[in-house]
């Protein structure tokens, strides 16, 4: 069974309540259709009722009706998602009156719902920007408590079956974080291994890459992978990980016996975490492309809850995958 696969059935086995705030975009409705009738998710689309029947109707959508329809124009617990939001926001200045506009807003209202405890994820940014997605659900929301920092990791389908987890490697940040310091690139490395066991299925071992291996070379640079490498470890003090390395030390088992003698990572590791933002979207690209790799994802990371954002050129099959994805995150979740 494919990873995909997998992930598709853990998701039907532990149903999770997953809101799409974009109720109403075609792509949305045709995978939340698929999802319905394959019984991954049950889900609670945010929009016009009248609407969404309509465009059911359009494309033959004949199982939309199994969702939950939510109008946020005319929602029965509309006056208590507002009062919910003024609590949590007016230390910051909110008034009653912002409040109650933004508890119409779509991507305020699923934080708000899950926040409530009436979901447990939400998929949105096949309409709305990476910030328009993320400011409700760090405002509503937050992080997960012990982290400060939103990260994205990359699942990457390699066809090197000699590497990672027979050629699955998991890669972070990939998406948020341009250059996190040493305390941001070790809750990235924590994040990015609860990801790599929650949605690829995998025991994780972390490399924290560099363009040195122990010591091999000096820079300020290095010192901030070894710093991260420190916090992690109290952070997770059972979570294998190991670091400066260089990604061929990190994935070779000759070039990490070589480079890294006696590491339990060295060679073997399934997970990467990269130094910035920079180094991580450049180097999932190149494998994507120039390897051929299949990449799915982002995957964000460090949210109380899972919230995902979809790229706005996303493919229904990308929407279907990351609500299976964001089931897997909430299951997870509720399992610490």
């Amino acid at each position: 069974m494919d990873l995909i696969s997998q992930i598709v059935e853990r998701a039907k086995a532990n149903k999770q309540r997953i809101v799409l705030p974009e109720g109403t975009e075609e792509r949305t409705l045709k995978a939340a259709n698929q999802i319905l009738t394959d019984n991954v998710a049950d889900l609670t689309l945010i929009g016009n009722p009248a609407e969404i029947a309509q465009l059911a109707t359009d494309f033959g959508l004949g199982n939309i009706s199994k969702a939950t329809i939510l109008d946020p124009e005319n929602n029965p617990d509309y006056e208590e998602y507002a009062q919910l939001l003024f609590e949590l926001r007016k230390s910051k200045g909110m008034t009653i009156k912002q409040a109650r506009e933004l508890a119409k807003n779509p991507l305020y209202l699923g934080c708000l719902i899950i926040k409530a405890g009436k979901a447990d994820g939400l998929l949105a940014g096949a309409r709305n920007t990476t910030g328009d997605v993320l400011r409700p659900a760090l405002q509503i929301i937050k992080t997960t408590p012990g982290i400060s920092c939103v990260s994205g990791a990359m699942l990457l389908l390699t066809h090197a079956p000699e590497c990672g987890e027979n050629g699955l490697l998991v890669m972070g940040d990939v998406a948020v974080t341009p250059v996190p310091d040493a305390n941001q690139l070790a809750q990235i490395a924590v994040c990015t291994a609860v990801t790599a066991q929650a949605v690829a299925g995998i025991e994780p071992r972390v490399a924290m890459l560099s363009f040195s291996t122990k010591g091999s070379a000096k820079h300020e640079a290095v010192d901030k992978v070894t710093e991260a490498l420190k916090i992690a470890k109290t952070m997770a003090p059972t979570l294998k990980i190991d670091g400066e390395l260089q990604a061929d030390a990190a994935l070779v088992p000759r070039i990490g016996q070589s480079k890294a003698p006696g590491s339990e990572i060295a060679g073997k590791a399934n997970v990467l975490i990269v130094p910035c933002l920079e180094v991580g979207n450049i180097g999932y690209k190149l494998v994507e492309r120039l390897g051929h790799a299949t990449a799915i994802g982002p995957i964000l990371q460090g949210i109380a809850s899972p919230v995902n954002d979809l790229s706005r050129g996303c493919s229904i099959d990308d929407v279907y995958k990351m609500i299976a994805i964001t089931a897997n995150q909430a299951i997870a979740a509720k399992a610490q």
